[in-house]
């Protein structure tokens, strides 16, 4: 469904974007690098507007979000395009994709919340890139949170600051997909860069948005340890010791089909490393090991969230605090 964009001014007799850091400057005709925001008569149109690729009940620890709402359910909605072209997408079938070329529900912002409001406690937009959908983004979180619904993105962060602030309002949770601390992976393997992504997860954060970071270990493009260190450290100045960290397994996929899983020895090598550095909330996914999706004490060691899957049962919190220390947890329950 087409509706004419926001964030986008008039350049020189063409349009530029300006919700992400791309800027595409666009001609008559032209779409941006998402391939779902079009100049039409020296006005920017989105093309995706109420347009659904996936619509489906999850698990909140499938976005993953593991400190916020704890076992919940959420209804996750997905489009097609993406304002990246990473080499190893999980879900290139849609993230790659023009809107003319993949069959799309119709989900107006009403029925989306209606739906969610069914079966669920919130509503994610996921799958594919949700700040090219800002648009429907922002319509369905308004009236989610009008119904008391949580809302949450599942985001590789590649947002402008306006933007990003405009949606923040009614936006609960985001997960972010910090992809390696080196420009150079970026411009390689996503086609964009990678200082843009830091600043979203600081803004993301002095909005009062609960964030959790995602960091796919890819063999020899971002598992390097030094970078790995790096990464922890930024992590642990910027966001600080409580900022809940995701290590996750790749698996060979898409154009990245010549590279191995990643061995669970790194991951765990990685996950000593991040606890080392000082980070609190450190998790593996992907991987078989229960263990390392489990939440403990940092202070005590006390199991306070049990994980199989992508099941959570509360074990030791009372309210927001440990049952044995009452030391403080950042969650969100």
């Amino acid at each position: 469904m087409e509706k004419e964009a926001k964030f986008w001014k008039s350049l020189n007799g063409k349009v530029q974007c300006l919700l992400c850091p791309h800027k595409c400057i666009l001609k008559e005709g032209q779409r941006g690098i998402c391939g779902v925001r079009e100049n039409r008569n020296g006005k920017l149109y989105t093309l995706i507007y109420a347009s659904c690729s996936s619509a489906y009940p999850d698990p909140i620890e499938k976005k993953p979000l593991f400190h916020f709402y704890p076992g919940s359910l959420v209804f996750s909605l997905g489009t097609v395009g993406c304002n990246f072209k990473c080499l190893h997408c999980q879900n290139y079938s849609i993230s790659q994709v023009k809107p003319e070329d993949y069959p799309l529900a119709e989900i107006m912002p009403d029925d989306a919340v209606e739906r969610t409001l069914e079966c669920c406690d919130g509503i994610a937009l996921t799958y594919n890139e949700p700040t090219i959908w800002w648009e429907y983004a922002y319509d369905v979180f308004k009236i989610a949170k009008e119904k008391n619904l949580y809302t949450v993105f599942v985001t590789n962060g590649y947002i402008n600051e306006e933007p990003l602030e405009e949606i923040a309002k009614y936006l609960d949770a985001v997960n972010i997909d910090t992809k390696s601390m080196s420009n150079d992976f970026y411009k390689e393997i996503c086609k964009a860069k990678l200082e843009p992504v830091l600043q979203a997860c600081k803004l993301y954060k002095e909005k009062g948005v609960h964030i959790e970071l995602t960091y796919l270990v890819i063999p020899t493009k971002n598992d390097d340890i030094e970078d790995i260190k790096k990464y922890c450290r930024w992590v642990l100045e910027e966001l600080g010791e409580e900022q809940v960290v995701h290590f996750t397994a790749f698996y060979p996929h898409y154009k990245m089909l010549d590279l191995p899983p990643t061995p669970f020895k790194k991951l765990l090598e990685i996950y000593n490393i991040a606890k080392r550095e000082g980070l609190y909330y450190v998790y593996l996914g992907n991987v078989p090991h229960g263990d390392y999706e489990n939440t403990y004490c940092p202070n005590c060691g006390n199991l306070l969230i049990e994980r199989h899957g992508f099941s959570a049962k509360i074990k030791g919190l009372d309210g927001k605090k440990c049952s044995k220390c009452e030391m403080k947890i950042p969650i969100v329950i």
